[in-house]
């Protein structure tokens, strides 16, 4: 009886647990209020990992641009739970500063609807790119090593 519970618990407490950074885009908050889909617990089913959200201020500036049909979209990446992160190039397209930030550090996985994005994020080595797809998100080219921990 000893041994099961001990074999029950050595999952969880030989392996920390697994924090991934999610990065977000325009079209991606956009599409999950469409979709009426909470990103978090979201993420959380499809990624199975805990997970840190960042939101660039191109993409803020972005989502102030386009009015008041993406106010809830705005709203929510205005959520205290997401990392804002500083941009320092001139301008506000999101697409390219995306692009700029996963080239320099690949420690992103970028959320995007946006087909001309995920095409260029292809072209990046080692980028996972989570989408979504049939009202659920979905993750192309997540590397094998992120989950070598036993199930």
């Amino acid at each position: 009886m000893l041994y099961s519970l001990w074999r029950s618990l050595s999952s969880t407490l030989w392996y920390p647990p697994l924090l991934l950074q999610v990065l977000l885009d325009t079209n991606f908050l956009n599409m999950s209020v469409v979709n009426k889909l909470d990103i978090a617990r979201g993420m959380l089913d499809c990624l199975a990992a805990s997970v840190t959200v960042y939101v660039s201020e191109c993409v803020m500036a972005e989502l102030q641009k386009l009015g008041p049909k993406f106010r809830i979209a705005l709203r929510l990446a205005r959520d205290k739970t997401f990392v804002q992160l500083p941009c320092t190039h001139k301008g506000t397209y999101a697409d390219d500063c995306i692009v700029d930030r996963v080239t320099a550090s690949r420690i992103y996985i970028v959320a995007t609807c946006d087909r001309d994005l995920r095409r260029r994020l292809r072209k990046v080595p080692g980028v996972p790119i989570m989408y979504i797809s049939g009202h659920k998100y979905t993750v192309e080219r997540l590397p094998d090593a992120a989950f070598l921990a036993p199930r």
